[in-house]
């Protein structure tokens, strides 16, 4: 938990930067080393801002927000580890978030199991004009998820990383089942 930090030092005291005539005054000495109290958690934190935003070193309660960034979703049940794992590996499923083989890498590492995805669309091209059109008229998206433990899969979870991983326009259905 970030806060007061009992005997934490400014590194910068405020009355070092003073013209050398307030550095003078005893008030303005003491006005200032309470500022320096203050302030010794805030410049902490940025001096260590590398470490704030690496998932393998960020504090716990800084990964549900590293996580954000990326719009991932978390699953509070999961190991610190785990945690640290999926918001790693957050970079690399958003450069395919949206797609059929992005949303199947996103849930085969939250659920632990086999992913297959049934989709409505379809890209096509065609050389004759007035060709036949891809897909189904209507868009739909059914994730099935086989894992060893059915009753252990978070379904709440499952279905808010699908709604934030998919195109918002299209219906979706979940099961999960036994291998």
């Amino acid at each position: 938990m970030r806060g007061t930090v009992e005997a934490l030092r400014m590194p910068y005291p405020l009355e070092t930067l003073l013209p050398s005539v307030l550095q003078e005054d005893p008030f303005t000495r003491r006005f200032t080393a309470g500022l320096d109290d203050v302030l010794a958690c805030a410049v902490s934190t940025l001096d260590c801002l590398a470490a704030y935003v690496d998932p393998l070193l960020a504090p716990a309660d800084f990964l549900e927000w590293l996580s954000s960034w990326f719009s991932e979703v978390l699953d509070e049940n999961w190991p610190p580890q785990r945690r640290r794992r999926f918001v790693t590996r957050a970079v690399e499923m958003f450069r395919t978030r949206g797609t059929p083989a992005g949303l199947r890498a996103e849930l085969e590492f939250s659920a632990g199991g086999h992913v297959e995805i049934t989709e409505s669309g379809g890209v096509a091209w065609s050389l004759r004009p007035g060709a036949e059109l891809p897909g189904e008229p209507l868009p739909r998206l059914v994730v099935r998820i086989l894992v060893d433990d059915v009753s252990a899969a978070n379904h709440a979870a499952l279905e808010a990383l699908i709604n934030t991983a998919k195109p918002a326009h299209i219906m979706h259905s979940l099961e999960v089942a036994s291998r």
